[in-house]
């Protein structure tokens, strides 16, 4: 059985723009995917509010607060339209009290891809809202579906990115309160999930990802980030479903040897062959083929929203996924 888990407030998240690749772009995570999954997959049950805590137990407290307050500070230094940084500390990276959203916005960030909105800090606490309501669903055994927007897997303890401000992934690993596997099989690595889990005790994480020499997020996920509870398994482009799938059992016998009692996915359909801004060539069925492998695991399993920008073919290829559960 899988249960579905959304919250309507989600929605209202509505970046316009992004910067990347020298030009303003339209955003990649806009609405159209909300309609798109919820279309596919049906009936979806609300979240409880579970409050800040497990938000706090995962992200630093000025960062949260700064998530809270920047679209008001925003318009108050005189600014329209959305919040976006444009200068970071490349070096020398340290907490510093600013008296201007700007500064703030390049301390707290790490892209040009991510402005935050006047619905962003409520969105994304209720993703974390719906990932956490997924989470206590697996207690009972069961798998949990918890469709999160905005995507949370690039995000850190203090700092967005990557379309991320909260990670959804990551608080559920910390709050679970037992051995807990994690598995990212977005197209782009999570190096919000791996800064944040890395050295944790009881929590493995192993990532499948586009080869971040030729990918965003660049910085992070090569494979000799590899070691302790961590595994990189970086692909290149082109890579389709019996490479795909090879990789994934390796993994799943990694993660499996740290005995855990909770599998925690962060599924991005941005695999998919025809997705705008991703390079691999999964077909839908794939999807399926690849969850059947992953239940094979044997633990109670919450899949946690990430990329997936096709929308065309997204609903379906979610669907596809969630069949195999």
């Amino acid at each position: 059985m899988i249960r579905c888990f959304w919250d309507e407030r989600q929605r209202a998240h509505a970046p316009t723009a992004e910067f990347f690749n020298g030009g303003l772009h339209p955003a990649a995570e806009h609405g159209g995917r909300v309609d798109a999954i919820l279309a596919a997959i049906g009936p979806t049950l609300a979240p409880e509010d579970r409050g800040i805590e497990p938000l706090a137990a995962v992200h630093d407290a000025g960062y949260l607060g700064f998530l809270a307050r920047a679209y008001r500070d925003w318009l108050a230094a005189g600014r329209t339209g959305e919040a976006f940084p444009y200068a970071f500390p490349v070096v020398g990276r340290r907490p510093l009290r600013f008296s201007r959203i700007d500064a703030e916005l390049g301390q707290y960030g790490y892209d040009t891809s991510t402005p935050i909105g006047p619905a962003t800090w409520a969105a994304a606490y209720w993703g974390a809202q719906t990932a956490l309501a997924g989470l206590h669903a697996t207690v009972t055994g069961d798998h949990a579906f918890a469709f999160c927007r905005p995507p949370g897997h690039h995000a850190g303890a203090d700092y967005c990115g990557g379309y991320s401000y909260l990670n959804n992934a990551a608080i559920c690993a910390v709050a679970a309160g037992r051995p807990v596997a994690v598995l990212d099989i977005d197209y782009h690595h999570g190096n919000g999930t791996q800064d944040l889990l890395a050295g944790r005790a009881g929590v493995r994480f192993a990532s499948l990802h586009a080869d971040p020499a030729t990918d965003y997020p660049f910085f992070w996920g090569h494979a000799d980030e590899s070691g302790g509870n961590i595994l990189n398994l970086p692909l290149p482009r082109g890579t389709g479903f019996a490479a795909y799938d090879a990789a994934l059992a390796r993994a799943l016998n990694w993660l499996a040897e740290g005995a855990p009692e909770l599998l925690i996915v962060s599924f991005g359909a941005d695999t998919y062959i025809g997705d705008p801004i991703s390079h691999f060539a999964l077909h839908t069925p794939d999807y399926e083929r690849l969850a059947r492998r992953i239940v094979s695991l044997g633990l109670p399993t919450l899949i946690v929203m990430e990329g997936g920008y096709a929308v065309d073919a997204l609903g379906a290829n979610v669907a596809s996924f969630l069949a195999g559960f």
